[in-house]
């Protein structure tokens, strides 16, 4: 209740900031054509500042996309997996065997990692999580934005802008940005889901209502509340101890999302919206009596056949707007103050700390060890103040937007460590029993981390109608970092309506992306045995004494450069395409780097000893690379029989390949522990090269149904063991998924719909458990492992 309370405060301090700097008049809005008196309904496209701008008309490729009917026919219940289903450039992957990162779906564009990726929300920027994937994980190293904190009833509509924008909304933009719109209309609606997989697990309730009311005259409050409980699913072997599957899910979200008119064009708009969401993934199995886990990892006297450790994770995450839209004069302005907060704490169950219970056997005890453990956690906090001002002149050329603003953010990342037992060793080192929680031992206090920075930022963008068929937009923005300093990033897009049908479109553009906290200061230590030795393991964080001991240099921006060409083509009100090539240079990228020791660098690894350290891995700007590609869409519309056919064909090709690894000097001929071989294909082929959607929607009387066809591309994946032993990557072929519902409309507020996601139960193909990140038969690649699922929806309005 505290995060929360201080979220109300925040989003107050912005509105009681917009209402001391506003003029208490009113003036009426100057539209884009020619002056009214009347007010002006405002609609923002992301990538334009311009008011009611036309996503059709832009010089930019973004995707409009209406989650109404997902919320209300669609047979995934989150927002990442609905996303994941409809854009071919969105990538989403469930994982498995990953220990945090099971927790939260990451999400991407393009096949860039998860933190290359801004997301907003009602046009304002979102916080990421303060989880940093790390154990195979296909965003390993990465932060991220959960979308799956964001309940689909409580959208109106995402957009997608399928282009790098730093130049025009700050960090994180190098692939793309996701602007989601909350829902903000009169009325009542509310739904009730159930699914679950074919072979009868991964039960699914989803319970979600939203209802907007009216505030005065003309002000409107939306409120949207689910609650989410998804059970465990498991796909291993009968006999097999391991869990693989689907994460449990619990817990409530609650959404606020409104406006107030003042008079004239002026408004308040505000939103608030808190997610608690008890999640639980499984671990790695442990085996039992007559295994090598006794007693090293298990007590004969716990679980005399084995356990598996369940890694429980309590998140909490709270996002608020305020804000003041007005008039200055001819000018539109907006005055915002945003917060986000994300929480996520452990807390290990089915576990033991093996060398509390070894010496408790040693002791003449039964050799019992606490069976759950607090793990301890981490948070992230964001503050973010911007200032806008846009206005249309329409005296030069075919007229001219001129925007331009301030932007003041600051972030905060805590890292708190678990109870001893989480982490300790009491039997001694070396004398059997391992130290810590089995699963995910808990941090320690030497990772207790409270860091903060701020960044400055101010901005320039204009849109200029050079003629009635040639438009060109321009962008330039300086940020500065209290951490490492400043930036500079521009834009240049234009279009051309060469046609009445088709319209030409490019984009250059620069582009960073600011090191995040986590990367930053992640701190984590737990024993491993070496040789047989037991030896402490850090993640070392950057500035450290471990980092700064073994050269590595402070954490800087990555650097992008982008670029666009492509056209659209509508030669009439029922079909249309669009067609974009792109590609993105991204040099200094991040990445997580190798374990190192005194094997594979002797030099460091005496380093490294000195300090008490037997293996250390650590974030580095040490890669360069390069991804190109191609986006098609085309939509049609069609009578059909009695009845109406609506097509669309959605189609991502995206190739990244890493084109120089750039060591630090004290790691030069180091390269391939600094990124090997399995890490490098993480990075090119996380996700599949190709992705492609096509479906059909037909309509006729009451009667409505959608057939959707999902195809991934291959993708090649590292081993553990590696090539350079003889173990071929493991390569997943492609595969075809398949998505069904039939919908019936009893009248205009009742509907009912009954369906399947993946109906012909495609699986990834096999590999040979014993080399894959999660021990299984494959990763969490595609379109994960889960199989078939049954769903049925109630909807109805009020």
């Amino acid at each position: 209740m505290t995060k929360m309370r201080k979220a109300i405060l925040l989003a107050l301090y912005g509105a009681s900031s917009a209402a001391a700097f506003t003029p208490v008049c009113a003036y009426a809005q100057t539209s884009p054509e020619k002056a009214s008196d009347a007010p002006v309904q405002t609609m923002t496209i992301v990538g334009s500042r311009r008011i009611n701008s036309s996503a059709t008309e832009t010089p930019l490729p973004i995707d409009f996309i209406s989650v109404s009917k997902s919320a209300e026919q669609g047979g995934q219940f989150d927002l990442a997996q609905t996303l994941a289903n409809i854009s071919p450039s969105f990538n989403s992957t469930r994982q498995t065997g990953a220990d945090g990162a099971d927790l939260v779906d990451s999400a991407a564009l393009r096949g860039l990692g998860s933190d290359q990726t801004l997301v907003l929300v009602n046009g304002k920027r979102r916080h990421t999580v303060s989880l940093v994937n790390l154990f195979g994980a296909r965003n390993r190293g990465n932060t991220g934005t959960d979308l799956n904190a964001i309940p689909v009833m409580a959208i109106s509509n995402v957009q997608v802008l399928r282009d790098g924008a730093a130049a025009q909304y700050g960090s994180d933009a190098i692939a793309g940005v996701m602007d989601i719109s909350l829902k903000k209309n009169l009325g009542c609606e509310a739904s009730f889901g159930y699914s679950q997989y074919s072979v009868g697990d991964g039960k699914n309730y989803l319970p979600s209502a939203y209802c907007g009311i009216q505030i005065g005259e003309k002000g409107v409050l939306g409120v949207t509340v689910e609650y989410t409980d998804r059970g465990r699913s498991n796909r291993a072997d009968p006999g097999n101890p391991r869990t693989i599957g689907d994460t449990k899910v619990t817990g409530p979200t609650v959404y606020l999302n409104g406006e107030v008119p003042n008079g004239g064009t002026d408004k308040f708009y505000f939103t608030l919206g808190t997610q608690q969401r008890k999640a639980s993934s499984a671990a790695w199995a442990r085996g039992g009596v007559g295994s090598d886990d006794i007693p090293s990892r298990n007590s004969a006297a716990m679980y005399p056949n084995g356990f598996v450790p369940y890694i429980n994770g309590d998140i909490n995450d709270i996002y608020g707007i305020a804000g003041y839209r007005f008039s200055v004069g001819e000018w539109r302005a907006d005055l915002s103050q945003t917060y986000g907060f994300n929480e996520l704490k452990y807390n290990i169950s089915n576990t033991l700390n093996a060398s509390i219970a070894n010496k408790d056997l040693l002791s003449g005890g039964k050799g019992i060890s606490p069976s759950s453990f607090d793990a301890g956690g981490f948070s992230f906090s964001q503050a973010t103040t911007n200032l806008d001002f846009s206005r249309f002149f329409d005296g030069f050329m075919n007229g001219v937007n001129v925007a331009f603003g301030g932007e003041y953010r600051r972030e905060n990342y805590k890292i708190f460590s678990g109870e001893p037992g989480s982490y300790n060793d009491v039997d001694g080192v070396g004398f059997g029993g391992n130290a810590g929680s089995q699963g995910f031992p808990g941090f320690q206090p030497g990772d207790r981390t409270d860091r903060s920075r701020n960044s400055l930022a101010a901005y320039v963008d204009i849109e200029t109608d050079v003629t009635n068929r040639f438009k060109v937009q321009t962008a330039v923005r300086g940020e500065r970092y209290s951490d490492f300093g400043s930036t500079l990033t521009g834009k240049v897009a234009a279009s051309y309506k060469a046609t009445d049908d088709v319209n030409l479109r490019g984009s250059l553009s620069t582009g960073f992306r600011a090191p995040s906290l986590q990367q930053v200061y992640f701190s984590s230590t737990f024993t491993d045995f070496i040789s047989g030795v037991p030896m402490d393991v850090v993640l070392a964080p950057n500035g450290g004494t471990i980092a700064n001991a073994a050269g590595i240099p402070k954490l800087h921006e990555e650097k992008s450069k982008n670029y666009t060409l492509g056209l659209t083509y509508k030669p009439s009100n029922t079909f249309s395409m669009t067609a974009d090539l792109y590609r993105i240079d991204i040099s200094d990228r991040i990445v997580l780097s190798g374990r190192f020791d005194a094997n594979n660098y002797p030099a460091l690894g005496a380093t490294l000893s000195a300090l008490g350290v037997g293996q250390a891995q650590f974030f580095v700007n040490s890669i360069n690379t390069k991804t190109q590609g191609i986006d098609l869409t085309a939509s049609h519309k069609a009578n059909l029989g009695a009845g109406k056919l609506s097509t669309y064909l959605g189609l991502n090709y995206s190739k990244t390949e890493v084109t120089k690894v750039n060591a630090p000097a004290s790691l030069k001929g180091y390269e391939d522990v600094l990124l090997s071989e399995r890490e490098r294909l993480f990075i090119e082929q996380g996700g599949p090269r190709v992705k492609g959607t096509l479906a059909f929607n037909y309509e006729q009387g009451p009667w409505a149904s959608e057939f959707k066809v999902i195809h991934y591309g291959s993708q090649t994946l590292g081993t553990f063991s590696g090539t350079a032993a003889g173990v071929p990557n493991a390569y997943y072929k492609p595969k075809t998924s398949a998505d069904l519902a039939v919908t019936y409309a009893f009248n205009d507020t009742t509907k009912l719909t009954v369906g399947g996601t993946n109906i012909f139960n495609v699986k990834p193909t096999r590999q040979d458990p014993n080399e894959t990140d999660n021990g299984f038969y494959y990763d969490s690649v595609q379109f994960g492992l889960g199989g078939a699922a049954y769903f049925v929806k109630l909807w109805k309005k009020f």
